[in-house]
This record gives structure tokens, C-alpha cells and sequence, in this order.
């Protein structure tokens, strides 16, 4: 089972709720949001037309129309995610990063929080992704790194998760496609208050949640590091 299995991201999220179990830990975070650096480099340039691939529910694809006076296109693999998308009042469409339904030079701005992890072909979609921006536009794309959360998974026996598109080695696959690239890391710390919390956690993890019930008893709360990247990616003028 890998995160760039088709048949596993279109199970995982049919429904929200194992999405919406995964983020809700990250209500006790500790240190910067990098909802909130992922926020400033959209809003700093300032765009005019969005595409946002693999929107989730939709509230990012809704803030950037709200408050940035954007128009915004977002499209997913997950019927169910449209749907949620769309009753935010968000433009939302079927679709699949590796071929979008759109013109060459379409769009000033890609946006793809924690998403390109997911295609089977990478490079197909950053291939795409780049095609589809207007010359000097940006693709601006967050994701974890392999240690994100690592104490937990290291007590699974899992020294750490593997990623197509990571902290580590996205900036990498994205000069490929881009003329320059500006890589972010953002650090912090989340808890887990308990065992329940912490198998809670693992049981809506896409790769391991067959292994929730493998979580030791915790006698106090676990914190685990949080490390994220937020990349920014320029098309050549």
C-alpha cells in the first residue's frame, strides 16, 4: 500500500471523515502554523485566477475567493469532496491533477496542500501543474516531512514515513518543471493526551491504520514533533 495508490487515495477519501480525524489533532499544536505560512505566500501573490488540486472540503479554495477576490477552480479525484467543496460555493469539478481539463497558461496560481504526495505520476502532474500556469505564475504546494510525527510512528516500529513528494526531496522533483524554487520549513510540536487519542490518530492514517490497535497505553501525554514544508515554484517569465 503506498500514498500514490489510486485505488487507495479513492477509498480514503469517499467520505471527510478520516480526513477531518487526521487534522484534528492538530488542534493542540505548538509553534508556527503552517496553515498560516501557506496563507502568507498565497496572499502575497496576490493572484487573480486559483486552481487548488485536491481542495479537501473546501475552506482554502473558499478563504482565497472570500478574501483575496480570487477566482478560484478546484477539482478532485473524490466525488465527495466536490460536493463538500461546492456547498461552500466553490467552483469545484471532478478532475485529476496528471491531466487537467484546461488550457495551456490558464492560471496564475496552483495551490496543493498536502496533495502531491498522492498522483501516481509525479512528474506527469508537475508537468501539468506547470503547463496550465501563466509565464512567472507559482505553484505554492505544503507537505510533511519523513520525521513529521516520528515519535509516534516509532512506536509502531516505524523509523519514518516515505514520501513521493516530502519535505525532503520535493524541492528536488520540482526543479524539474519550475525556473526557481523557495523551500519553507515550518517546526513544531502536537500531543496526544492519551492512548485513545493516539490510536484514534493512527486509525485514520491512510498507510497505517490497521495498526491502531498496536498503540502501546500511553500514562501521559506523547509529544510529537510536527515538521512540515511549504514550497513556493516559479514558471519561467
Amino acid at each position: 500500500m503506498t500514498l500514490n495508490d489510486p485505488e487507495v487515495v479513492r477509498r480514503d477519501y469517499a467520505s471527510e471523515s478520516r480526513l477531518l480525524d487526521r487534522r484534528s489533532i492538530y488542534e493542540t499544536s505548538e509553534g508556527p502554523s503552517t496553515l498560516d505560512v501557506l496563507w502568507d505566500r498565497i496572499a502575497e501573490a496576490a493572484p487573480e485566477r486559483v486552481l487548488e488540486v485536491g481542495p479537501g472540503p473546501g475552506e482554502l479554495s473558499e478563504r482565497m475567493a472570500t478574501e483575496l477576490g480570487a477566482e478560484v477552480v478546484a477539482i478532485d479525484v473524490s466525488e465527495r469532496m466536490v460536493e463538500l467543496c461546492r456547498a461552500r460555493g466553490v467552483d469545484a469539478r471532478l478532475g485529476d491533477v496528471q491531466a487537467l481539463a484546461f488550457e495551456d497558461a490558464s492560471f496564475d496560481l496552483v495551490v496543493a496542500a498536502w496533495v502531491l504526495f498522492h498522483p501516481e505520476d509525479l512528474d506527469r502532474a508537475l508537468s501539468e501543474i506547470a503547463r496550465v500556469l501563466r509565464p512567472s505564475g507559482r505553484l505554492i504546494a505544503a507537505t510533511n516531512s519523513e520525521l513529521h510525527l516520528i515519535e509516534l510512528w516509532e512506536l509502531l516500529g516505524i523509523e519514518r514515513i516515505r514520501y513521493s513528494f516530502g519535505a525532503e526531496n520535493g524541492e528536488r522533483s520540482l526543479r524539474e518543471h519550475f525556473a526557481s524554487v523557495t523551500t519553507h520549513v515550518v517546526e513544531g510540536a502536537v500531543s496526544f493526551a492519551d492512548t485513545a487519542v493516539a490510536r484514534n490518530y493512527v486509525a485514520s492514517s491512510i498507510l497505517y491504520g490497521h495498526l491502531a490497535d498496536r498503540v502501546p497505553e500511553v500514562t501521559e501525554p506523547l509529544r510529537a514533533r510536527r515538521m512540515n514544508a511549504v514550497f513556493v515554484a516559479r514558471k519561467a517569465a
